[in-house]
Order: structure tokens, then C-alpha cells, then sequence
């Protein structure tokens, strides 16, 4: 298959699976959530359930000053990683141009040297992540195979990114088609991988603020 022809698959054909796979089993995953079952609560509702989860989902994204105190590269590496996709996948003005042409919604985009730098940062993250990882004992003895896999998935859509970006490696079609089947892999992967934490972290929060808002306590 020629590179132009791959990348016509990988917009076309290549895209829409990946993306049907990836609404689906964020539809699996969501109805997995609703059907654990919880108790009733029987207290007496005090409180704004929506303020209470809301609260919480501020709360529990930075961390507790005794866990910081442990671990202060991995929690500033963290977010020096996650800052750094969301400015590359949501800032970066070809990024935008897509999600208006698909979904109908733009907002203003940040310089293009300013989004390579911040994949350049975000790969030396990943980087981070990952020797600390194996450099850890605890760490490297509680990970699994889909850790490795979600830190494999995150990282190539960067890296073909970046090296499309600056015409390295590759012509610039054939590495622009391997950079948009790599963000396929990662949508097709998010569901099923510990990456779904992405919309779980936010749903469980809301869910635990809901309930103690209503009750009227701290979550």
C-alpha cells in the first residue's frame, strides 16, 4: 500500500472503526458502572449534590500533602505529562480544525512552536514515567502488562506526531498516516485499557461528591 493510500485508509475507513470501537466500549464501561449496584442512601439530603461533586472532582485532582512528600517526582511528572497531552490534543490548530469539521465546535488555538515544545516535554515525561516505573521496586512489581501498554499507546501518537511535525524519519505522508492510525490504536485501546480512568476518575468523583454533598458532609 502506497503512503497515500494508508493515509487515506487512516482517515477514512481506519477512522471510523476506531472511532465506533472506542464510543462502544465507553458504552460498555459506563453501563458496567451503573449496574454495580449501591446501597440506598437513607440519610436526610442536606446539600447541593451537584456543588458536592463538583467540589470533589477539584479535590481529589491535586494530591494530599503527605503523598506529595513521598513521591514528588512522579505526582510533578504527572502533571507535566497530562498537561502536556491536553495542550497537544486539544490546542494545537490542526488538532482544532478537526474537531470542528467533525463535531462542529472550535476555540482558539495556541502557536505551533509552542505545541512541538510541548510534545517534545511530554515524551521526555513518558520517558520519566517509565524509568521511574522500573526503578521503583514497589512500582515495578505491582505493574502489569496493561501499564506498559498504556504508556505504549500514549506515547506513539507523540512521537509520530512530533517527527510528522518536523519531517524527521519518514516522508511526511507516510508518517502522518502512522501518526493518525497510532491515535486510532489509542482510541480503540482507551476503553478497554486503565487509560478509561480518563472518564471513570471523573464519573466515581462526581458520584462520591453527589452523595455527601446531599448528605451535607466534606467528600
Amino acid at each position: 500500500m502506497s503512503p497515500e493510500a494508508l493515509l487515506q485508509f487512516a482517515r477514512g475507513t481506519g477512522f471510523d472503526i476506531a472511532l465506533a470501537i472506542f464510543v462502544a466500549g465507553l458504552l460498555i464501561r459506563l453501563i458496567e458502572i451503573l449496574t454495580l449496584g449501591r446501597k440506598s442512601d437513607l440519610s436526610e439530603h442536606r446539600g447541593s449534590g451537584v456543588v458536592g461533586g463538583i467540589r470533589t472532582i477539584i479535590s481529589r485532582t491535586f494530591p494530599r500533602s503527605s503523598v506529595f512528600v513521598k513521591e514528588p517526582i512522579r505526582i510533578i511528572n504527572g502533571y507535566v505529562m497530562h498537561i502536556g497531552l491536553f495542550m497537544v490534543i486539544f490546542l494545537y490548530g490542526p488538532h482544532i480544525e478537526f474537531f470542528q469539521s467533525s463535531f462542529g465546535v472550535s476555540w482558539p488555538n495556541l502557536p505551533s512552536g509552542m505545541i512541538d515544545a510541548a510534545t517534545a516535554i511530554t515524551i521526555l515525561s513518558l520517558a520519566v514515567a517509565l524509568i521511574y516505573r522500573l526503578n521503583v521496586k514497589t512500582l515495578r512489581y505491582l505493574s502489569t502488562f496493561g501499564d506498559y501498554w498504556a504508556w505504549l499507546v500514549t506515547l506513539l501518537p507523540m512521537i509520530t506526531g512530533y517527527l510528522a511535525y518536523n519531517h524527521l524519519l519518514l516522508p511526511y505522508t507516510l508518517m502522518l498516516a502512522l501518526h493518525i492510525l497510532s491515535v486510532e490504536l489509542l482510541l480503540i485501546s482507551i476503553p478497554f485499557s486503565k487509560l478509561t480512568h480518563i472518564f471513570t476518575f471523573v464519573i466515581s468523583r462526581w458520584y462520591q461528591g453527589f452523595q455527601a454533598g446531599q448528605r451535607g458532609i466534606e467528600s
